[in-house]
């Protein structure tokens, strides 16, 4: 199955929904109205359109994901380096890493990320 696309605004409304869910479609419009500057209508016509490609679930007025943040980041991250950086991810880190000025903090914790993945656990 293939990963369903959130385009830039829906992910903005996917953030306030992932904070906040399960969450009724009412608290929805009232935070995308403070947080985006939405009028109803267009927070009714992401949870439509979400709905319909299967990140989110609309019970009774009651909206919850069915994509976790964390699937959705990884599902970019992994389009983003395979389109700029023909699927190497040490080409993007390079990239990233010429930009950034990174922390001792910052790069102690990358370090530990690569030694869990080295002791085989990903998490």
């Amino acid at each position: 199955m293939e990963f369903p696309k959130i385009h830039e605004s829906e992910y903005r409304f996917c953030l306030i929904m992932w904070e906040h869910e399960p969450v009724t479609a009412v608290e929805l419009v009232k935070l995308c109205q403070e947080q985006l500057s939405w009028k109803r209508t267009t927070t009714y016509t992401v949870i439509k359109r979400l709905g319909e490609r299967g990140v989110l679930r609309n019970e009774n007025g009651t909206i919850s994901s069915l994509i976790s943040k964390d699937d959705a980041q990884a599902c970019e991250i992994d389009e983003l380096v395979e389109k700029k950086f023909e699927g190497s991810l040490p080409a993007f880190i390079a990239a990233f890493t010429k930009r950034k000025d990174m922390s001792k903090d910052e790069l102690d914790e990358v370090q530990r990320m690569i030694d869990r993945i080295r002791k085989g656990d990903a998490q």
